[in-house]
């Protein structure tokens, strides 16, 4: 901390899903910024930074739908919120709280400091996401790390030309897949066998004995290159935001494999888009596999909504990664912005939700209603009655 201290930072940038970034900007005494994907159920988002997350149509994250979501598809959202919420009260944000108070040397929580940042720098657009409430603090810059395709390497640019007028598939489930079974890498060599395409597939592992001549295995990718060259058709992918920016960048068409965290939302939404088809990894068939492929490649419709997705991408009026730039900047300059973040900041839960208002309020028609009766009954007790009494007499 004495060397962080001794630097003289202006800014730090950090994730909100793995704290501790901000605490280091409260004891370096300098502003913060959060670039992130998502934090588990938007909780941070939510509770920290004010985000309004409606669940009847805002997915959650993790849940896996999409935007337009039928009664049970809006019953399930719910049921997210819910469990997030629970784990978030319960199980996580006490610890942190304890930790930063100790670290600080005064009473606060993870909420609270997490809630101080300057601006929150969202990997996403709406491109991929669907619309929803933000704030003056809030900038989407999904697509931020893409950029125009390179030449491939000799070997691999003579390998896709041998592909003529059919092109080639690219296939990456990531570099965290590295121990598929052998019987699963079987199907899906067999599936890559039978298209006319050649196939590039980044794949570890033993080589499997149903892999197709226009099938060649690598280690690595250039991934971007190879979205980016006029001879692809389509891409198998995991659905790590990396690589579906990529391809919603260079309007290329997918067949989504998720496999675990927000990648099966991210598939989820471009499938919703019309821009994918979406498998089981667990359950996947070769067949199913090569009715994904066909369907993708052939149907132009794939492509056509591939390319409005670029469209919409390329058409702002400042490059995520220019626009993020500009904020980080801004923040350095102003030393902060303060005038950005919502006011909710300065209310208690109560007071955010305007429950004081609600029972002030529903006080006010009780006691307006209560002070009606007994006054009705004062009247009738006193004119009605007395008139009978009258009556009598």
């Amino acid at each position: 901390m004495t060397k962080l201290q001794r630097s003289k930072f202006d800014v730090l940038l950090s994730d909100a899903v793995a704290p501790c970034g901000e605490l280091i900007a409260e004891l370096l005494q300098i502003p913060f910024l959060y670039s992130l994907r998502f934090t588990p159920g938007y909780t941070m988002e939510k509770y920290s930074g004010k985000f309004s997350v409606p669940p009847s149509y805002v997915p959650m994250i993790l849940s896996g739908l999409g935007g337009q979501m039928t009664f049970m598809e809006r019953v399930k959202n719910m049921m997210c919120m819910f469990y997030f919420d629970f784990w978030f009260e319960t199980f996580n944000e006490k610890k942190w709280s304890q930790f930063y108070s100790e670290t600080l040397g005064r009473p606060t929580t993870l909420t609270e400091t997490i809630g101080k940042a300057e601006m929150w720098l969202i990997r996403s657009y709406w491109d991929l996401e669907f619309p929803r409430p933000t704030l003056p603090n809030v900038d989407y810059v999904g697509g931020l790390h893409c950029k125009p395709a390179k030449p491939l390497p000799k070997e691999m640019e003579d390998f896709v030309q041998t592909s003529g007028e059919h092109g080639v598939v690219v296939f990456s489930l990531g570099s965290m897949v590295s121990n598929m079974s052998e019987d699963k890498a079987n199907a899906i060599a067999w599936a890559l066998a039978q298209i006319p395409q050649k196939v590039l597939w980044r794949f570890e592992g033993k080589t499997p004995d149903t892999l197709g001549s226009n099938t060649r295995v690598y280690n690595w990718l250039p991934q971007n290159d190879l979205l980016g060259h006029p001879k692809t058709k389509a891409f198998v992918t995991h659905g790590g935001a990396n690589g579906i920016y990529e391809a919603i960048h260079f309007g290329i068409p997918m067949i989504g494999i998720p496999l675990f965290a927000e990648q099966y939302d991210n598939i989820a939404y471009i499938v919703a888009k019309g821009a994918a088809v979406s498998l089981d990894f667990r359950t996947m068939t070769r067949a199913d596999l090569l009715n994904a492929l066909e369907a993708v490649i052939d149907n132009p419709l794939y492509k056509k909504n591939a390319m409005w997705l670029s469209t919409i991408h390329h058409d702002q009026p400042m490059k995520p990664l220019d626009r993020a730039i500009f904020w980080i900047e801004f923040v350095m300059r102003h030393k902060g912005a303060k005038h950005l973040r919502p006011l909710a900041h300065n209310l208690t839960w109560y007071q955010y939700h305007s429950l004081d208002v609600i029972g002030f309020l529903l006080a006010c028609v009780a006691t307006i209603a209560y002070l009606s009766i007994k006054s009705f009954l004062f009247i009738y007790q006193k004119f009605v009655k007395t008139g009978k009494k009258t009556k009598r007499e």
